[in-house]
């Protein structure tokens, strides 16, 4: 029983993952002047990008994803089609809401709505949790973690080169989401890589086409 006890601990030890470290701005003059790295939406914005998804490395399917995001009231309005125009998948969300319009094999699945929405508001929309440590990651990367009500860490990093990526962890700190941002444009990146770790492992590779920055009231920055 000992014996069966002890290697239960063990499988539970192993199992468990830590962050990364977070080492602390090194004085309180620069924690004050300490600036979080920001890729997200300040206003709502109209987007059309052509979309590759990936598994094993081998492109699966290529579509078109056109999406309109208020950081506001964190509202998402999405669509997957096919590059002849076809839609193939619709989906409204709000605070309140999660409406599914249309949505065609292989998108019918019963959490695939859930989770992609879940994954455009990590791409575009500011944190909701707690802002928990600022500082720097052992390769000098600027990073600040938010904590989220669901137990997820969210990273937010600045590597030295000034690319920005972001992290989402389980609240064993497992990782969940890679978020890669690159070749920015008129304040918008051109590029946004996805990469998911799940049951099965993908990526989905975001190329602007198109974006519109709607007039309306501008996110207040705390």
């Amino acid at each position: 029983m000992k014996r069966v006890s002890l290697l239960l601990f063990f499988i539970l030890l192993f199992s468990c993952q830590t962050l990364p470290v977070i080492d602390p701005p090194l004085s309180l003059k620069n924690e004050k002047s300490f600036i979080c790295p920001s890729p997200f939406l300040k206003q709502k914005s109209h987007f059309v990008h052509a979309i590759e998804t990936r598994m094993d490395g081998q492109t699966q399917s290529a579509i078109i994803g056109v999406t309109a995001a208020d950081p506001v009231s964190r509202s998402i309005d999405c669509a997957i089609m096919t590059a002849e125009g076809m839609v193939l998948f619709e989906v409204q969300s709000g605070p309140d809401k999660l409406m599914v319009n249309r949505a065609l094999p292989p998108f019918d699945s019963e959490n695939f709505a859930k989770n992609m929405i879940e994954d455009i508001k990590l791409i575009f929309f500011m944190p909701e949790g707690k802002l928990e440590k600022k500082g720097y990651l052992r390769d000098g990367s600027t990073v600040c973690r938010h904590h989220e009500e669901n137990g997820d860490w969210i990273d937010i990093i600045k590597n030295t080169s000034a690319d920005i990526e972001i992290r989402r962890y389980s609240s064993s700190g497992a990782l969940k989401r890679q978020i890669f941002f690159n070749k920015m444009a008129k304040n918008i990146y051109q590029h946004i890589e996805l990469q998911a770790y799940d049951v099965f492992d993908y990526s989905l590779l975001m190329n602007l086409i198109e974006a519109q920055l709607v007039k309306s009231k501008k996110i207040k920055r705390k």
